[in-house]
């Protein structure tokens, strides 16, 4: 029975294809994109030391007890359970990626959340330019973003391998995509750079995304925040509604064996009920990228597919040139620990 669920779920492999006419020359960011939260902490490695800018606390039982530290910090910072390329399969367009490279150094880039991945950076992003080539008509948003221990040089390096791989699949920050302009230009991927310098060197990628997400472990809270920000102006181009909950110090020593999985079972039916009642365009209350924890365990992303249909009913918006955010523009709230900021816990 179990088998047959997971084979129910995964069936949006090429819903970008599927799409009607009406909405192939709407840019991306009036569209409704499923996306996924921290989308490689499936593979969190529990023999990694804790990362450096986690807090002093934790930090400190990771070194006097690190056989209870890590495995309980695997259990709150895993928030997905499949590889990106099923993740893919089940319609998931959005790709939160945090890169961090361990302090014993090397040159070796991994993912990071609390902990880091098994999988490398380039053997995911590999497994990506795979599935892409599979699936020539779907386009994805790749966020990179945090960069724990990361240099000049290592940025440098990133950036050329991320350019080399995907090559003129990139679609470059000046364009405004659609579905159409894309396919016309054999154009697969959107890669946001969260590091203006790196940006302003490569025209192929595009800055940071915006992300709301609000902080707390209460789904009730979640949306509440979640509908102030969107009646607020809304950001020029892509953004994104995290629909993850965040765990705090008291939650986690009230609930030591819990864990994220658990957190958000609870809540996933309100989440889903807010997100259902959403739709997609370029007005302030409208939504474009939402994230979520966990996107093989229900029909999350099916339903944020579905949004887009809603858009059917009303005159679609003219395609118009939108300027490339810089930090002047307060467009992307830099990354800071407040609430709503963009470091996605």
């Amino acid at each position: 029975m179990e088998d047959e669920e997971r084979l129910r779920l995964r069936g949006n492999p090429d819903w970008m294809s599927l799409l009607p006419q009406e909405l192939q020359d709407v840019p991306l960011w009036n569209l409704a994109i499923p996306g996924s939260h921290d989308s490689m902490s499936f593979c969190l490695d529990v023999s990694s030391p804790v990362l450096r800018s986690e807090p002093c606390f934790l930090r400190a039982m990771d070194r006097l007890v690190p056989c209870w530290t890590r495995p309980c910090v695997s259990r709150w910072a895993t928030t997905q359970q499949s590889v990106l390329s099923d993740q893919c399969e089940l319609g998931v367009r959005y790709l939160d990626l945090r890169i961090a490279k361990k302090p014993a150094g090397g040159t070796t880039l991994f993912f990071a959340h609390g902990i880091y991945t098994l999988l490398t950076v380039k053997e995911a992003l590999e497994e990506l330019a795979a599935w892409l080539d599979a699936h020539p008509k779907e386009i994805v948003i790749i966020s990179c973003s945090h960069f724990e221990l990361l240099t000049d040089e290592d940025h440098s390096h990133l950036a050329d391998y991320i350019i080399t791989l995907f090559g003129k699949k990139l679609c470059p920050s000046q364009d405004i995509p659609t579905l159409r302009s894309c396919w016309s230009r054999g154009q697969q991927v959107v890669v946001s750079y969260d590091n203006q310098q790196v940006v302003l060197q490569h025209p192929e990628l595009w800055t940071d995304i915006p992300y709301w997400y609000a902080d707390s472990p209460d789904p009730k809270k979640v949306i509440a925040y979640l509908e102030d920000q969107k009646h607020r102006r809304r950001p020029a181009g892509f953004y994104v509604s995290g629909l993850n909950l965040t765990e705090d110090a008291p939650y986690v020593l009230l609930h030591p064996l819990q864990g994220m999985r658990k957190m958000t079972m609870r809540a996933l039916s309100l989440l889903l009920r807010w997100a259902s009642e959403q739709r997609p365009g370029r007005e302030a209350g409208e939504v474009n990228v939402l994230c979520c924890d966990f996107v093989d365990v229900s029909q999350f992303c099916s339903l944020v597919i579905g949004l887009n249909y809603k858009a059917l009913a009303a005159p679609l918006p003219p395609v118009r040139r939108t300027p490339r955010a810089s930090p002047a523009d307060g467009v992307g709230c830099c990354h800071n620990n407040q609430t709503g900021a963009t470091s996605k816990d």
